[in-house]
């Protein structure tokens, strides 16, 4: 089986119709769904709760990897647990306790994520990285959907492989934000294994979708 996932972001879906859309989403045999929970502070939009991953958990088998765009994520990680997340990703510039907090997603049995924003260092993650199961690299300023991706972004990718190769770690690395089948193929050569696609997969056949990225990432 090929180490790379997709995962596409229910923000981009039918809001009324999360049942449909889950089962539509597990029928192209894409891995993981990506639900990304803003609170109108953290980001400016503000889109749903721990509530509404509950009430989708019942109806899929996928991967819930949910990115919490949000203040002080600290305050969230029971919730999400009971929730049914199976990864919670929280962004290094949302708490003052990145490093307590990605202990207490994993002691609540989720797998922990650390996420950092376009214009944040590596630097500001090294000291948690033995701690996490995913590094996601924002490839758009995080918040809204459609924005185009940041090429630039690739550079932090390649330099987050090296990171982990040196310090003999296996976290996998995800990107978000811009995500076609033409970037891709950046993404991937960098070193990225997790891709969340949005807008490119709604806005058209989702199967289709699914298998234009699937071609360049067995290419």
């Amino acid at each position: 089986m090929s180490h790379y996932k997709i995962a596409p972001s229910i923000l981009a879906a039918d809001y009324a119709n999360f049942e449909t859309e889950l089962k539509r989403l597990e029928e192209t045999g894409v891995e993981y769904v990506h639900i990304d929970i803003m609170d109108g502070h953290f980001v400016p939009n503000i889109s749903f709760g721990a509530d509404v991953v509950a009430a989708m958990r019942p109806h899929s088998k996928l991967v819930f990897d949910c990115h919490l765009m949000v203040s002080n994520p600290e305050n969230h990680i029971d919730s999400f647990a009971r929730a049914g997340a199976d990864i919670m990703t929280i962004h290094a510039e949302a708490t003052v306790h990145i490093h307590g907090s990605l202990q207490k997603i994993k002691a609540a049995g989720m797998k922990a994520g650390v996420v950092i924003n376009p214009g944040t260092p590596l630097a500001a993650i090294e000291h948690v990285l033995n701690l996490v199961d995913q590094v996601l690299i924002m490839t758009v300023n995080p918040g809204f959907g459609g924005q185009a991706y940041i090429p630039e972004m690739a550079d932090k990718i390649a330099a987050l492989v090296q990171m982990r190769q040196e310090k003999g770690l296996s976290f996998d690395i995800e990107v978000d934000g811009g995500i076609d089948d033409k970037t891709i193929a950046s993404a991937k050569e960098a070193g990225a294994n997790v891709f969340v696609a949005g807008s490119y997969l709604f806005k058209r056949d989702l199967q289709t979708g699914v298998n234009a990225l699937r071609a360049v990432l067995n290419d």
